[in-house]
């Protein structure tokens, strides 16, 4: 009766790891379609099914023996359902597998999917140079490419004092009309330095038109703007910081004044006090650190060699991707606003990824008065909050890319997050190049002269 028992039950198990195979097999069949699909709503999960190839003469069952490994799910994790920190995953699965996702990483590429109709140019104010190739440029936008050109009432002046011919120029009048300009406006063309570049960005309040910057010795401009008219064309996104200043008698954090966009950075300083400046630093809920010297700099990567590479800050290339799956289909840059608004989709070159360009927060201090402080560099997608304590001798300033200066008194905070209108700059080979050229010339980084060769030597071994 025993060994009776014993044959039917290990029959019943036989049939069991029979039905098991069967069931491992459907999950292995899943677990391909998952991969396939790749993201799935709250996160990737993947299975795997090892088969144990040690052979064994004893039994058939245990050559064919069957191990499921465990299955697991990661995902990003997100402040509830409607959380703004929720990201697509750039961890791939393969057979169970953590690894790091394939990179695009190519550059970004634009392209027009309809003609430009309308054109922004701004200029350096008080320049001679940069008044004689605007005059050129406009009578050259105009005449041989058709286009509607705007520009600052202070240029339409000066264009009109040239010659009665620029009429048809067009200009707007107060600053209701600037913040509509992105509807109009398909391409915006900067004449003059960071500064041209710096204010351009500053007017637009939410999204941003593709922006091509001419320095004050671009002599061939025509055929630069042949290329980017017809495109396509390499462009950066440059992401800026959202700034608001909430008062210690606001009663939430979401009773603000009016928000500054920043494209460099904000600096958070001291001021004419002779006081050591006092800040409380937080990341999202947590604490980071309490700053004392002459202040602290909140940098984007553009910004990394502005004022934050002056105060001891990293350098850090603007091109800093998140690889997003997008299909064949790349979705559009900005949502259009207006029917008649050129449209045109942001491609990185080479692939079907959209890629998003996704930086870090630089966490720079200003001369503090610690030895062991060094600089930080913070993920994009949190809220850094910078608040006056109550026990500091002193109140605070905070300035946004060298401008509009605010009181920060006890109790009041600075809240900086990634704003989500990034400015698109086109470059003149593409982001890797643009950058290394600009460290070089314009800092020259590491210009060291070159050791002689005919001095002593290593004996040959």
């Amino acid at each position: 009766m025993a060994e009776q028992f014993s044959a039917e039950k290990n029959g019943d198990i036989d049939c069991e790891r029979v039905k098991n195979s069967d069931n491992q097999s459907m999950l292995q069949n899943e677990s391909n379609e998952h991969s396939e699909t790749g993201c799935m709503k709250h996160g990737i999960w993947s299975h795997e099914v090892l088969r144990d190839r040690e052979s064994d003469s004893n039994s058939n069952a245990d050559r064919n023996k069957i191990m499921r490994k465990a299955s697991f799910k990661l995902s990003w994790w997100c402040n509830g359902e409607n959380g703004d920190q929720h990201k697509h995953d750039i961890v791939s699965f393969e057979r169970g597998n953590i690894t790091t996702a394939e990179r695009s990483s190519k550059q970004i590429s634009l392209k027009w999917e309809s003609d430009p109709q309308t054109v922004l140019i701004l200029t350096k104010p008080n320049s001679v140079s940069v008044r004689i190739l605007c005059v050129q440029m406009v009578r050259w936008l105009r005449e041989r490419k058709k286009l509607n050109v705007y520009v600052e009432p202070r240029v339409k002046v000066e264009l009109l004092a040239e010659s009665s011919n620029f009429s048809y120029v067009q200009t707007w009048k107060d600053d209701s009309e600037i913040s509509h300009l992105h509807m109009k406006v398909d391409l915006v063309i900067t004449l003059g330095g960071d500064g041209t570049v710096l204010w351009a960005a500053s007017m637009f309040k939410g999204p941003v038109p593709p922006i091509v910057p001419f320095s004050l010795d671009s002599e061939h401009f025509k055929d630069c703007l042949d290329s980017v008219l017809r495109g396509p064309i390499s462009i950066t996104l440059r992401h800026r910081l959202l700034c608001r200043v909430v008062r210690d008698a606001a009663k939430n954090e979401y009773e603000t004044e009016e928000p500054f966009l920043v494209l460099n950075e904000v600096t958070i300083d001291r001021g004419i006090s002779s006081y050591l400046t006092n800040l409380e630093c937080y990341c999202d809920n947590s604490f980071v650190t309490c700053v004392q010297g002459d202040g602290l700099i909140l940098s984007t990567t553009s910004g990394s060699t502005a004022y934050s590479l002056a105060a001891g800050g990293s350098m850090v290339h603007p091109q800093f991707l998140e690889d997003i799956e997008a299909g064949s289909k790349i979705e559009k840059m900005f949502e259009m606003e207006m029917t008649r608004k050129i449209p045109y989709a942001v491609l990185n070159s080479g692939s079907t990824w959209l890629s998003h360009k996704v930086p870090g927060i630089l966490f720079t201090p200003i001369c503090p008065h610690s030895l062991s402080f060094r600089p930080l560099i913070l993920p994009e997608h949190v809220t850094v909050r910078i608040m006056v304590p109550f026990n500091s001798r002193s109140p605070a300033w905070a300035s946004f890319d060298g401008k509009d200066r605010k009181l920060l008194a006890a109790g009041d905070a600075l809240l900086c997050s990634m704003a989500p209108w990034p400015v698109p700059t086109a470059c003149q080979v593409d982001s890797t190049n643009d950058f290394l050229r600009s460290i070089h010339d314009g800092l020259h980084w590491n210009l060291r002269k070159t050791q002689s060769f005919d001095g002593p030597r290593d004996r040959d071994l």
